[in-house]
C-alpha cells in the first residue's frame, strides 16, 4: 500500500460540489505524479463505471473507481469534503471520497491490496480516524496502515501483508479487531442462538461480485462477515473479484444451511449451491443490509424453502435494491432477450441483404441449395446466402423468448421459453408472441421453483420435472389461450405500419431518431432498434418496415459521426483525448456503432446528448420523407448499395451530422468564455476559503 498513496494524493479540503468534480480534482493529483497519463480518458472510464451503479455507500463514503488503460500503476487518492458530495448513497452525501485507479492489466497482488482497503472501509474505527486526521501525511499513513503514525486505526496493510492468501478467505483485520469479533460472536451465540442452542451454529456460504471486482465485491464480503459474527452464524464468503477467486470447498458448501448471493454480475459455477435456501440480491444490499439478508436466509431455511435445481439467476428472482420496482425488473428481463437476439439479427439480416444484392429480390423463390447448387453460378451463391440468412432469422423469436425466460429463471427457463417462442413463430404471433411466451415461461418456472419439493426429488427437477411441466403449460397457453389474440394484434400492428404515410411517417421517423440518440446503445436505443428489426424479420418485409429500418440506422450513425466532425472543425473545444477519440468515431459512426459517442457524452452529457437527439430526429424524419429503404439490419455506410434511394439517404445522415456538430460547437463555445470569466473569482474564493479554514485547523 505504501506505493499506492502518498500525502500528495490526499486533499483534506476537497471543495468539489459534484461527484464529477471530485473525481477530476483527485485525478489531477494522479496526473501530476505520473500515475495517470490521460486525464479525460481516465475520467471517461470512471464515469462509465459510475453509470453502471452509483458508488456511494452508507456511512458517508464514496468510492469512484475503475480499471483503465490510462493508469500506469495502481493508485489511490483520498479527499475529505466538509460539505459532502452526492455519490448516490441512500443515507445522503459522502464526506470521505476514495478514488481508486487500477491499470487494465493490474496483477493479483495489487488488486488484493486494493480489496483489503475496501474491507477496511467497513470498519468504523478506520473511517473515524480519517475524519479526525489533521494533515495529509497522517491521512496517508492511516490508509497505508502505518501503525507508528496511526496507532488508533485498523491498518489496511494488515490485510495486504498476506497477499498470497485467497481473496475469498475471511479477514478480521487486526488482532484487536479479531479479539473483539470473537467476543461479539460468543455473546451473539449465547444470546441469539435460539432453538439451535447447544447445537452447531447456523452455517451460511455467500458469494459477492461486482462489475469491476475491486471495491464493492470485498466491501460486501466484509459487511456480511461482520454481520455473521454478530448474529452467531458461521458465514464464509467467496469473493469473485478482479484478482480471480478461490472456490469454496465443496464440503463447506454441502454443510451450509443457506446461501447468499450479493452480486451485479453472474455468479460463476452457480450450480454448486443448488438445492439450498437462497437469498439473491445486488452487491450493495450485501453492504448496506447484511443482517437483514442473514435473517431472510434463516427464515427460508426454517420454512424449508430450497431452490430447485439451479439456484435462481440474474437478475430477477433476487430481491434487488430497496425500491426496485417491477418495471425495472421487466426491463432487465426484456433486455436479456434482446441482447441475445441482436447477433442473430445482424448475421441473418446481412446475409439476406447480400443475397438480394447479388441475385435480386427474385432470389427468395430460388430452389433449395441442398438440391441445386452450382459453384460457378452467381445465383447459387446468392441463394445460399439468402437461405442461410433466412434460417438465422427463423431463430429470432425463439431466442428472444428463450432468453427472456432465462433472464427470469436461469437455465430451467430455456426449454419452455424456446418452445413458446417457436409456437409464436408457428402461429404468426411474431415478436409480440415471443415477448409474451418468454414472460409466461419465466413466470411458470419461477412459480414451480417456489414449491417445496422433497429432497429425494430435487435431483430430477431441473432436467425432467421443470422442463416437462413448464413446457406443457406454456404450450397450452400459447396454442389455446393467448396465441390467437396476440397473432391478431401482430397483424394489426403490421397493417398500421404498412398504412403509414405523409406526416405520420415523418413523426415516427423523428421519434425513432430521438430514441436512437438518447442513450447511445442503452435500453431506449435498443427498443427503437428492436422495433425496426422486428418489421424486417420476415421473408417478405413491407416497404414501410424497410423505411423504418433505414431511418433507425441513419439516426444511430449521427452521434459518433457528429463528434468526429466537431473535433475536426473546432478541435480547441475538445481535450487531446477527445480529439483522439474523434478519429476512431469516424469509423464507428460509419459502421453504425452509436456507442462511439459515449466518451463524449460521458464527459459532457448536457451538451452532447441533446445535440445528438436533435440531429438524430432530423435524420430519421428526412429518411422517411426521402423514402429510403433498407433490408439489412446493420452495416452502416458499408451497406449503402443495399439501400433504396441511397443518395438522399446519405443527405439525411449528413444533415443530422451537421446539425448536431453545429449545436455541440455552439454550446461548448458558450461554456468556454463562462469558465474563463469564473476562473479569477474561483481562485480568489478558494484562497479565501483556505484562509478561513486555517485557524480552525490550527
Amino acid at each position: 500500500m505504501s506505493d499506492m498513496i502518498t500525502a500528495d494524493l490526499v486533499d483534506l479540503d476537497l471543495s468539489a460540489d459534484t461527484k464529477e468534480a471530485a473525481a477530476r480534482a483527485l485525478a489531477e493529483r494522479m496526473v501530476a505524479l505520473g500515475r495517470v497519463t490521460d486525464l479525460e480518458g481516465f475520467l471517461a472510464d470512471v464515469a462509465a463505471r459510475e453509470a453502471q451503479m452509483p458508488t456511494g455507500l452508507d456511512g458517508g463514503i464514496g468510492i469512484p473507481h475503475c480499471r483503465s488503460a490510462h493508469v500506469t500503476e495502481p493508485t489511490l487518492a483520498f479527499g475529505r469534503s466538509a460539505a459532502g458530495i452526492d455519490f448516490g448513497a441512500p443515507d445522503g452525501p459522502a464526506d470521505l471520497i476514495f478514488l481508486i485507479a487500477a491499470p487494465a492489466g493490474a496483477d493479483d497482488a495489487h488488486l488484493t491490496i486494493l480489496s483489503a482497503l475496501a474491507r477496511q472501509l467497513m470498519n468504523s474505527a478506520f473511517t473515524d480516524a480519517l475524519r479526525s486526521a489533521g494533515d495529509a501525511q497522517t491521512a496517508a499513513a492511516l490508509i497505508r496502515g502505518d501503525e507508528t503514525q496511526a496507532p488508533d486505526a485498523q491498518p489496511a496493510a494488515s490485510a495486504s501483508q498476506n497477499t498470497a492468501a485467497a481473496p475469498a478467505a475471511a479477514s478480521a483485520g487486526t488482532a484487536a479487531a479479531t479479539e473483539d469479533a470473537a467476543a461479539t460472536e460468543d455473546a451473539a451465540a449465547t444470546e441469539d442462538a435460539g432453538p439451535e442452542a447447544g447445537e452447531r451454529p447456523f452455517r451460511i456460504v455467500a458469494v459477492t461480485s461486482c462489475p469491476t471486482g475491486i471495491a464493492h465485491t470485498y466491501m460486501a464480503a466484509e459487511s456480511l462477515e461482520n454481520a455473521g459474527r454478530e448474529a452467531g452464524v458461521e458465514l464464509v464468503v467467496e469473493t469473485q473479484g478482479s484478482a480471480g477467486f478461490t472456490r469454496l470447498d465443496p464440503g463447506v458448501i454441502a454443510a451450509a444451511d443457506g446461501v447468499i448471493f450479493a452480486h451485479d454480475v453472474p455468479v460463476r459455477d452457480k450450480d454448486r449451491f443448488a438445492g439450498k435456501p437462497t437469498v439473491d440480491v445486488g452487491v450493495k444490499a450485501g453492504i448496506n443490509r447484511p443482517a437483514e439478508l442473514i435473517g431472510e436466509v434463516r427464515a427460508k431455511a426454517a420454512r424449508g424453502e430450497a431452490t430447485s435445481g439451479s439456484a435462481p439467476a440474474t437478475p430477477v428472482e433476487r430481491a434487488g435494491e430497496a425500491g426496485e420496482g417491477y418495471g425495472t425488473k421487466l426491463r432487465k428481463w426484456l433486455m436479456s432477450g434482446v441482447s441475445y437476439m441482436v447477433p442473430f439479427v445482424a448475421a441473418g439480416g446481412l446475409l439476406i441483404a447480400l443475397g438480394f444484392a447479388i441475385g435480386g429480390y427474385e432470389i427468395k423463390s430460388a430452389p433449395s441449395v441442398l438440391n441445386h447448387f452450382v459453384w460457378t453460378q452467381t445465383d447459387s451463391w446468392a441463394a445460399l446466402m439468402f437461405q442461410i440468412g433466412a434460417v438465422a432469422f427463423g431463430f429470432l423469436v425463439p431466442v428472444l423468448a428463450g432468453y427472456i425466460a432465462y433472464g427470469m429463471a436461469d437455465r430451467p427457463g430455456l426449454v419452455p421459453g424456446f418452445v413458446g417462442g417457436m409456437i409464436a413463430s408457428t402461429i404468426n404471433a411474431g415478436f409480440l408472441g415471443g415477448l409474451v411466451a418468454g414472460l409466461l415461461a419465466g413466470g411458470v418456472v419461477m412459480a414451480i421453483q417456489k414449491i417445496d419439493i422433497p429432497k429425494v426429488l430435487r435431483g430430477i427437477m431441473p432436467v425432467v420435472v421443470i422442463p416437462l411441466i413448464s413446457t406443457a403449460i406454456v404450450g397450452f397457453l400459447m396454442f389455446v389461450v393467448v396465441g390467437k389474440p396476440i397473432a391478431s394484434a401482430q397483424k394489426g400492428m403490421t397493417d398500421w405500419l404498412n398504412g403509414l404515410s405523409g406526416s405520420n411517417a415523418v413523426l415516427l421517423g423523428a421519434l425513432l431518431g430521438l430514441m436512437m440518440c438518447f442513450d447511445l446503445g442503452g435500453p431506449v436505443n435498443k427498443v427503437a432498434y428492436t422495433f425496426a428489426t422486428a418489421g424486417i424479420a420476415v421473408s417478405n418485409p413491407s416497404d414501410s418496415a424497410m423505411k423504418i429500418m433505414a431511418a433507425v440506422m441513419a439516426a444511430g450513425m449521427v452521434p459518433p459521426l457528429a463528434m468526429a466532425l466537431a473535433t475536426t472543425v473546432r478541435g480547441k473545444l475538445f481535450t487531446e483525448t477527445e480529439r483522439e477519440n474523434g478519429k476512431a468515431a469516424w469509423v464507428l459512426g460509419a459502421s453504425f456503432i452509436s456507442e462511439g459517442a459515449i466518451p463524449f457524452a460521458a464527459a459532457d452529457p448536457l451538451r452532447v446528448i441533446p445535440s445528438s437527439m436533435v440531429g438524430g430526429a432530423i435524420t430519421g424524419a428526412l429518411s422517411m420523407v426521402f423514402g429510403a429503404t433498407l433490408r439489412a439490419p446493420h452495416g452502416g455506410i458499408f451497406v449503402v448499395p443495399l439501400i433504396g434511394n441511397p443518395f438522399l439517404y446519405l443527405v439525411a445522415i449528413a444533415a443530422g451530422v451537421c446539425v448536431t456538430t453545429a449545436l455541440v460547437v455552439l454550446l461548448k463555445g458558450l461554456r468556454k468564455p463562462a469558465q474563463q470569466a469564473a476562473a479569477g473569482g474561483s481562485a480568489a474564493g478558494t484562497a479565501a476559503t483556505r484562509e478561513a479554514k486555517q485557524p480552525v485547523a490550527a
